[in-house]
C-alpha cells in the first residue's frame, strides 16, 4: 500500500477513509457505519447530507465563489450578520466572520487590546489577559497562549505569549469543596480572580476569557448558578472586557443558541465557531458589544486586522443556510428535548458504574469522566490511554459509534473523558441507541482491564 502524502495526526496510524455520510451515519471504506455520536468535535449540528444547505453553496458558487472583503460584501455576509445580531435580541452590535474558532479568539485578543487604544482616555497599559487552567481556546500561538491546558501547551509553552496568565475553572466535581455550598464556591473563585487581577495590575488587564461550558479540555463542564454573573462583575470592576469563547458549546449546542443566555449575563465580546456552519464549510465569528463597536467608531472606524477568506461568500452561504434550517425546523427546542433524554439514558445505564465518576454537561453537550476509584476520584495513569481506548473501541464494527476522547480532565494531565455532541435533529430512537452504544463500549473497555 503506497504511504499517505497527508500529514495526518500521527505519522503511525492512517485513517480509515470516510467515503459518504447520511443524517447521523458516516459510511467508511472498509464497510463499517459509523453512528456520528460526536458530530465530528461537536460540528455537524444538522448531520450529514443536508439538501439545503448544500443547495445553497451550490447556488453561492454559481453565483460568486470568491471576492475580497477589502473592496466589496455579500449577500450570504451581510444576511448572515443580521441573523446572528437579531439571534442575541440586539445585545451584539457587529459580527465578525473568519475560518475557524481560533481565528476568531485571535481576533478577540487583537480587538480587545485595540479597544483601549481607541478610548478617548487611551489605556495603552493593558496587555494581558486573564484565562482559566483547562481550558481551549484554539491551537494557533495566540490562542493557545490563551488555553490553559498543560499537555497542549508543553511543546510550545517556550513561543506562547507570557502576557496571558490562568485562575482556576469552574468546577464543582473537582474543585467544589464538601463543605462549600454553590454561593460559597462561587465566592472563593470571585476572591482568586480579584486577586490575580491585584497581582498583575488591575490597569493593565485588557479581558478576562472562559468557555460557558468547558468542551474539549475537561468534557462538557457546566458552572455552578450565578459564576458568570460574577465574574463579570470583576471584570467591570476594573474596567477589562468579559470575553466568552462558544466555539464548541454554542450555536444551540447548549440549548439555547447563545449559551451565555442561560447565565443572566452578556459578554462584551464571543466567539461562535462549530454549530454556525454545522461542517459544511469553515466558518466561525466573532459577536461583539456595543461598547466596543462605539469606541472604534468614534476613533479610527476602522479594525486593524483582516484574512484573506474573511467573509467568505460559500462559507457564509452554508452558515446562513444551517441557521436558517435551525430556525425553521426548531432544533433548539430539540436540543433541550432530547438533552432531558440523553442525560436521562446515561444517567440510567451508567451511574452505577464503579468507574464512571462524573457525568454532566448541557442540552446535546454531554461528556463522561472516567476515574480509577470513584471514592477519591482518583483519576487512572495517563500512559494508560483510557479515553482513546475508549474511543478506539468505539469504532469497532461491533459498537459503530463516534465517542470524542480527551486526557486531561482532573489536571491537565491526568483524567479522562469523553464527549457526545449529537446532531440537533436527532430523533428519540438515536439518542436512545447512543446512550446504548456507549455502555457496550464502557463495559467492553472496562472488561478488558479488569480480566
Amino acid at each position: 500500500m503506497t504511504p499517505s502524502a497527508v500529514l495526518h495526526r500521527h505519522l503511525h496510524q492512517a485513517p480509515t477513509l470516510a467515503l459518504s455520510g447520511e443524517g447521523s451515519y458516516i459510511s467508511l471504506e472498509d464497510g463499517r457505519r459509523i453512528l456520528d455520536a460526536t458530530g465530528g468535535a461537536a460540528v455537524s449540528c444538522l448531520g450529514h447530507n443536508n439538501e439545503h444547505v448544500k443547495q445553497a453553496m451550490i447556488d453561492q458558487i454559481n453565483q460568486l465563489s470568491y471576492c475580497h472583503t477589502a473592496y466589496f460584501s455579500t449577500k450570504p455576509f451581510e444576511e448572515l450578520a443580521s441573523l446572528l445580531i437579531e439571534s442575541t435580541g440586539g445585545k451584539m452590535s457587529r459580527v465578525y466572520i473568519v475560518g475557524s474558532g481560533s481565528e476568531a479568539m485571535e481576533a478577540a485578543m487583537k480587538l480587545a487590546r485595540q479597544f483601549y487604544l481607541e478610548k478617548r482616555n487611551p489605556e495603552p497599559q493593558r496587555t494581558k489577559f486573564i484565562a482559566r487552567n483547562q481550558s481551549y481556546h484554539g491551537i494557533t500561538i495566540g490562542s493557545l497562549s490563551m488555553g490553559g491546558h498543560k499537555f497542549r501547551r508543553e511543546l510550545f509553552e517556550p513561543i506562547l505569549l507570557p502576557n496571558v496568565s490562568h485562575v482556576s475553572p469552574c468546577n464543582p466535581y473537582r474543585n467544589r469543596k464538601d463543605s462549600e455550598s454553590d454561593a460559597d464556591y462561587v465566592a472563593r473563585l470571585v476572591d482568586e480572580l480579584d486577586a490575580e487581577f491585584q497581582r498583575l495590575g488591575p490597569e493593565t488587564v485588557c479581558a478576562f476569557v472562559a468557555e460557558p461550558v468547558v468542551g474539549a479540555a475537561m468534557g462538557c463542564v457546566p458552572s455552578v448558578p450565578g459564576y458568570f454573573k460574577a465574574m463579570k462583575a470583576v471584570c467591570e470592576k476594573y474596567g477589562a472586557l468579559f470575553i466568552l469563547d462558544e466555539v464548541m458549546s454554542g450555536m444551540g449546542r447548549c440549548g439555547t443558541l447563545h449559551a451565555w443566555q442561560q447565565e443572566d449575563v452578556v459578554p462584551d465580546m464571543q466567539t461562535i465557531g462549530k454549530g454556525l456552519g454545522g461542517g459544511y464549510a469553515p466558518v466561525a465569528g466573532l459577536l461583539i458589544g456595543d461598547r466596543v463597536i462605539k469606541t472604534l467608531e468614534e476613533s479610527t472606524g476602522s479594525f486593524r486586522h483582516g484574512h484573506t477568506y474573511q467573509g467568505h461568500p460559500v462559507s457564509c452561504a452554508a452558515a446562513l443556510a444551517v441557521q436558517k434550517a435551525i430556525q425553521k425546523d426548531n432544533l433548539v427546542e430539540n436540543v433541550r428535548e432530547m438533552g432531558i433524554v440523553l442525560e436521562e439514558e446515561l444517567r440510567k445505564r451508567l451511574s452505577d458504574h464503579p468507574h464512571v465518576g462524573d457525568i454532566r454537561g448541557k442540552g446535546l453537550f454531554w461528556g463522561i469522566e472516567f476515574v480509577r476509584d470513584k471514592t477519591n476520584k482518583e483519576p487512572f495513569d495517563p500512559k494508560s490511554q483510557l479515553a482513546f481506548r475508549i474511543q478506539d473501541k468505539g469504532l469497532e464494527a461491533k459498537h459503530s459509534i463516534s465517542l470524542y476522547g480527551g486526557q486531561g480532565t482532573a489536571d491537565g494531565v491526568s483524567g479522562d473523558h469523553i464527549l457526545l455532541a449529537p446532531p440537533y435533529n436527532s430523533t428519540r430512537e438515536e439518542i436512545v441507541r447512543i446512550a446504548e452504544l456507549v455502555q457496550g463500549v464502557v463495559e467492553d473497555v472496562f472488561g478488558e482491564l479488569d480480566d
